[in-house]
């Protein structure tokens, strides 16, 4: 066993439970395309071979499927001193117990008590000032005012977490009249991105806290929000998009096009919405270090009051963020491929995976569109294959 910076490494007195494994990796993967492996197993005809390729699919789906798995918190390497670890990891060592105890009273008698202050003090700034600034008529005094309460504030909030960001490439930051994109992984994400710069939010409504702190904004700042269920708002939406990044003198429009929070691990589908209005993205990669504490909201387990208090208790938020060159969509570029084009980008700079795969399959089963697409690519295999009209079977 050996010590890094709040992270224990356990090497010698790790047990894993009987039948028990890692989370990761449980199952080898055969990334062969299929038409590589239906194709060339009978050529010619229709082979009842190729029920095995999609029934060996299927178990691998049940036993460990790569979307599910990124709407839970990312599994860690080595333990943090924190109650979130691997469940199927286990060991008593006394040693190792008063760490974790000492651990448990620093970060709750002392770390907790003054972040809470802190985020008392922050949110009552931010619903004071945006109200006394949302007085002033509007102009260049109350637009530099309201970035200046907005930084502040956001910075306030990184502060309350330990939260240590480092930012890269600052000459790519979003300008005015661009839309900003990024990969979302919590409600901190706008505070990481506002505490270096002011821009305008296109979101869900939220209730509670989260709607609080939105109303505030409002007060001072043009925001595009809608309800996550009303689909004919999309349009509306979309629309002053449009209106807003027509105004070269707006702030820049900070959009997740993911449409829900994934765990940093991968880049999700970006819905095609965000990339139809024109204009220049500026993507931006976000990537939070899971050892310090869990960046994640999983929204349809927690709570936002939950969830605050998880990452309150954290030893602190981590995170590096890459401003990356603007990019436009192309000629007979249609919105999905450019969307699918900066998604590989920001996946490649913040080292995560890219999947096609919706972020709203966290709330629904998935689409009969998706079944059919496979569907139809087995017939075309078969078709090219040349074994119907034939009645060749193998």
């Amino acid at each position: 066993m050996y010590f890094t910076l709040f992270g224990i490494h356990i090497v010698h007195f790790t047990v894993w439970k009987e039948g028990s494994f890692p989370r990761a990796g449980i199952i080898q993967r055969d990334e062969t395309p299929m038409e590589e492996q239906v194709a060339g197993r009978c050529r010619g005809c229709f082979s009842l071979a190729d029920v095995m390729y999609f029934s060996k699919k299927g178990c691998e789906a049940v036993a460990e499927d790569e979307v599910t798995q990124r709407f839970s918190s990312e599994e860690l390497l080595s333990w943090n001193l924190l109650s979130r670890t691997n469940a199927n990891l286990h060991h008593t060592s006394w040693k190792l117990a008063a760490v974790w105890v000492t651990g448990i009273l620093f970060r709750y008698c002392l770390l907790l008590p003054f972040r809470i202050c802190l985020s008392v003090f922050s949110i009552l700034l931010l619903v004071l000032a945006t109200t006394v600034v949302g007085q002033f008529p509007n102009g260049r005094v109350k637009g530099w005012l309201s970035n200046q309460v907005q930084m502040v504030c956001a910075t306030l909030g990184t502060r309350c977490l330990s939260g240590l960001v480092h930012f890269h490439n600052r000459e790519n930051k979003p300008q005015k009249g661009g839309i900003c994109v990024a990969n979302h992984t919590s409600p901190l994400d706008v505070l990481v991105l506002a505490s270096d710069g002011c821009y305008s939010l296109v979101g869900q409504v939220h209730g509670g806290l989260m709607g609080l702190i939105q109303k505030s904004c409002m007060q001072t700042s043009q925001h595009v929000l809608f309800e996550r269920s009303e689909m004919k708002d999309r349009h509306l939406v979309r629309k002053r998009i449009r209106e807003h990044i027509a105004d070269k003198a707006k702030l820049p429009i900070l959009i997740f096009p993911e449409g829900t929070c994934i765990n940093n691990t991968s880049v999700m589908m970006f819905k095609k919405g965000s990339f139809e209005v024109g204009g220049t993205i500026h993507p931006v990669a976000i990537k939070y270090d899971p050892r310090f504490g869990d960046a994640f909201w999983n929204s349809t387990k927690h709570s936002i009051m939950t969830y605050a208090f998880n990452v309150l208790t954290s030893w602190a938020i981590v995170c590096n963020v890459w401003y990356l060159p603007p990019m436009v969509k192309e000629e007979e570029e249609d919105a999905v491929h450019f969307a699918d084009r900066v998604k590989a980008v920001i996946a490649a700079r913040a080292g995560m995976s890219v999947l096609p795969w919706d972020g709203g399959l966290k709330r629904k089963k998935i689409k009969e569109s998706f079944k059919e697409e496979q569907q139809k690519k087995y017939c075309q295999i078969v078709i090219e294959n040349g074994s119907v009209g034939n009645g060749n079977v193998c």
